[in-house]
Parts: C-alpha cells; structure tokens; sequence
C-alpha cells in the first residue's frame, strides 16, 4: 500500500481574485451610513408606505397571481394597513400635499377593499387604520 505522506502534492489552489470594487457585503457600516444618508426623508418614507401598501394589497386578496385568494390574510391587512394609517398621517405635514396625496388615495384604497373582502365587515369609523384617518366610506 501507498504511504500517503510520501505522494505528491496536487496541483494548488489558485488564490481568490482581488475584488475590484467594494461589494455590498464587503462594505463597513460607514460606507452603508454614507448610502443611508444620502436619501431624502421624503423617499424613506414613501418607500416604507409602498411596502405596507403592497403587502397589505396581497394579504387583501387583490394579488394577480391566480392564487390571490390563498394569500388573503385579513388579520394580516388589518395590521399593516393600521401601520400605513399611522405613518401616512404622521408623515403627511413632513413630506407635503404632493408626496401625501397619493399615499393618502392609496390608503384608503386599500381601507375599502379591506371591508369589501370582510365577511363581517367593520363599522364604518372602526375598520383599520381608521382612528387615524377618520370613517372611510
């Protein structure tokens, strides 16, 4: 039998090439500030209340997909929409009429698709996210 000590060594490894720019996994937490601080408020909060919006449109039913009622949650949508009632109107008068209206329209868009998915839906004033808009009908 071959004593394995006594082979010859393989061909190495070749060394890892030299990344030629930072990628985002290799970049500290300063440069990650850096991008971070950069963005306007107006778009962090824009880009938060599409979130909420388009989770809380699935968890509505109102997917595409042709599964969209396997993905009706309504307890789910009842919380998110509440979460984007709250940070809609609390950010409204920070980002102004034009960045709030849309939001605002959306929001209550998802507030009566929210009570038409409902088998027993919500008085009107008591539906998600209404304590912060008032009644939506």
């Amino acid at each position: 039998m071959s004593d394995p000590a006594s082979a010859p060594p393989g061909p190495a490894a070749p060394a890892a090439p030299a990344p030629s720019s930072p990628t985002p996994s290799t970049q500290g937490p300063d440069s990650a500030a850096r991008d971070i601080a950069d963005v306007p408020a107006v778009e962090v909060i824009s880009a938060a209340a599409v979130h909420l919006m388009s989770a809380a449109a699935v968890k509505c039913g109102l997917a595409e997909d042709a599964d969209a009622a396997g993905h009706l949650d309504l307890d789910e949508a009842r919380k998110l929409i509440t979460a984007l009632a709250g940070l809609v109107t609390a950010g409204a008068t920070e980002i102004g009429d034009q960045h709030a209206r849309p939001l605002r329209d959306g929001l209550r868009s998802l507030q009566l698709a929210f009570r038409e998915a409902s088998p027993y839906p919500d008085p009107v004033g008591q539906g998600p996210g209404e304590r912060y808009t008032g009644p939506v009908s």
